[in-house]
């Protein structure tokens, strides 16, 4: 399998590269399992972070993420959910379809009171097309919050040239046999 060796912020990982179709691959970033990173991304997020009342992350990649810059810095976090549960109240749901995903998916947000007139960090693993960071501020503005920040570990593709993210590092797309 073809790898792509990167610097996130000091710590080296190697991202094996994946296809997304017959001319586009991706380097694939999971942190689920890898404690290492996801303390050390959180921190160096920390570092660069506006102050925030609430973390919101999407489920499922970025949950090691939100909750590690939580347990660091001491402020909650709340998650946009893939379905409703039975104890949900007061829902806000968009649609998206991200690159990663192959299809259209729900983010639904519960007990949105809670970020009604707050300060809003958005935070995610991976910031590509910006489809479900865009589905992310639709359900902040839809609550009220105020997003004073957008964060990622990489951005990939187009979101590489975004100012209004603040990444750790850019991720950049390859080709099938593995160039850039």
């Amino acid at each position: 399998m073809m790898t792509y060796t990167m610097d996130i912020a000091g710590l080296k990982r190697d991202l094996p590269l994946c296809p997304v179709s017959d001319d586009l691959y991706i380097g694939a970033f999971v942190m689920f399992g890898d404690v290492e990173m996801t303390i050390h991304a959180a921190k160096e997020l920390l570092k660069r972070a506006p102050e925030f009342d609430y973390i919101i992350a999407p489920e499922a990649k970025a949950i090691p993420l939100a909750y590690e810059m939580s347990r660091q810095c001491g402020i909650p976090y709340l998650l946009a959910r893939k379905k409703a549960k039975a104890y949900m109240t007061g829902i806000f749901e968009v649609h998206v379809h991200s690159i990663t995903t192959g299809g259209t998916q729900t983010l639904i947000i519960a007990d949105a009171e809670r970020m009604n007139g707050k300060r809003i960090l958005i935070v995610d693993d991976v910031i590509s097309t910006g489809e479900s960071l865009r589905a992310m501020e639709e359900l902040v503005k839809k609550a009220g919050g105020n997003i004073v920040g957008k964060m990622a570990v990489l951005a990939e593709g187009g979101a590489i040239e975004r100012h209004d993210i603040t990444v750790l590092a850019p991720l950049p797309l390859f080709n099938p046999d593995g160039t850039l």
